[in-house]
């Protein structure tokens, strides 16, 4: 079966949500392509979530997006619709994507499908479960590609009885506009999956990097480890600037200092709080030489502090509460209460001391055709200097250099290049954390 003929018939589970419906966009993008170019082809890709509501919100977000897909490759589409004004090639090409694909609430959809995409909660058992009753009555072996972005994938391919037809295949958050894919094998996947997971890549235009197959694999390998240490830089400071003070130093250290499109905290309450401690719990029983825990994360979700997005994408609360996008306050466990911004940061402002001469915020920094030359003297700068906020900067670089460094020698990465690319493609910084910077 040849990639094309594989691809004809598709089951995408968790297809309303975040990832999901991303997910289902590229995916079922892809196909109409195939079908507009090759007459007779005729793909269907199952869209699976438990809600009907859901689903079908799915389904306007994929006419919408096809609008504008065909709307900004206008050349492209009229290809396949000629003789049609804009508006009318626009309006056809949404229905072609749109008839490619059919809301359903029940895996069982699933049996015909030749590929499986996986994107339901980051749940092992749940995962397994669902493919083994796919199994069980699925007569076409296929193949499985699993969004997780912690769970090893043998426990999945043992625990589903898969013999090596599941690979890792793991997007960043939002798939249809990161370029990232992180992919992980085991030593039982198929050849034929890999070579059609690495056509698929391809044909999507994302940037593979492997993974080895250890939990949390590169990126929240990294992820997860500079968050446990921004709680530490938290506990080492909180006696001087209160428990916010000390919470909102480490956001803007990391946001501000190491030139980061989001400070950590801030990250962590997009990813979602109780996502974040999910994940540190399926990887911590694979690392018996660490702690991968923050008791910080505990007091927060006892309080029902889980950050995350409402439906229209905006930020929920969480460490912190925003006003218009912006963080306007700092949460207290021990106060039970978010403490405004504006009566925390003169301290903390006041404490960091002056940042590195010629600072400039991430946005230019990463659009500067001479962002290296720049970034060789922003930090030859902040190794001059004794203000605490650079001090406290450079051993934040460092310990950042440190995680990447210890995924290569645990083996979870091939080599620091690729830790390197994934927190540039995947987390948008402006540098590598192995770098001649720090």
């Amino acid at each position: 079966m040849n990639f094309n003929e594989r691809l004809q018939k598709v089951a995408i589970l968790g297809a309303a949500g975040k990832m999901g419906s991303g997910i289902l966009l590229l995916i079922t993008r892809l196909m109409t392509s195939v079908k507009l170019e090759k007459p007779g082809y005729h793909p269907t890709v199952f869209a699976i979530d438990v809600s009907e509501e859901r689903l079908q919100a799915v389904m306007e977000y994929i006419k919408k997006q096809s609008l504008k897909y065909a709307q900004k490759n206008a050349e492209m589409v009229s290809a396949w619709f000629p003789g049609n004004d804009t508006e009318e090639t626009s309006a056809k090409y949404a229905r072609e994507v749109l008839d490619c694909i059919q809301p359903v609430t029940d895996t069982d959809a699933a049996n015909d499908a030749h590929v499986v995409f996986e994107a339901v909660n980051e749940n092992k058992d749940l995962k397994t479960g669902i493919f083994r009753r796919i199994e069980q009555h699925n007569p076409h072996h296929p193949f499985y590609l699993t969004n997780t972005s912690s769970v090893p994938i043998h426990l999945l391919d043992e625990g589903a009885g898969l013999d090596g037809r599941i690979i890792g295949f793991h997007f960043y958050n939002p798939p249809a506009v990161q370029k990232l894919v992180e992919m992980i094998a085991t030593q039982k996947t198929l050849p034929g999956l890999r070579d059609f997971a690495l056509e698929l890549a391809k044909r999507l235009r994302k940037v593979v990097v492997p993974s080895n197959d250890v939990a949390g694999f590169i990126g929240n390998g990294h992820f997860m480890r500079d968050v446990l240490y921004g709680f530490s830089v938290v506990r080492s400071l909180k006696a001087q600037l209160g428990f916010p003070g000390a919470v909102l130093l480490v956001d803007i250290i990391t946001r501000e200092y190491l030139i980061r499109p989001m400070g950590i905290f801030q990250l962590s309450d997009y990813v979602g709080l109780d996502v974040v401690q999910f994940i540190l719990s399926v990887m911590d029983p694979h690392m018996p030489d660490e702690e991968l825990h923050a008791d910080e994360l505990d007091d927060y979700l006892a309080d029902g502090i889980k950050g995350g997005q409402h439906p229209d994408g905006s930020q929920k609360d969480g460490i912190f509460s925003y006003g218009e996008g912006k963080i306007a306050g700092v949460y207290d466990p021990g106060k039970k209460e978010y403490i405004p911004l504006k009566d925390i940061e003169p301290a903390v402002r006041k404490f960091l001391g002056n940042p590195p001469e010629g600072w400039r915020p991430w946005k230019e920094v990463i659009r500067d055709p001479e962002k290296g030359a720049f970034l060789e003297q922003y930090f030859a700068e902040m190794k001059r200097m004794e203000d605490q906020g650079a001090k406290i900067a450079l051993a934040y670089g460092m310990k950042s250099a440190e995680i990447a460094r210890k995924l290569v020698t645990d083996g979870v990465a091939q080599n620091e290049e690729d830790v390197n690319t994934v927190m540039l493609t995947g987390f948008y910084h402006a540098y590598g954390p192995v770098n001649q910077y720090l």
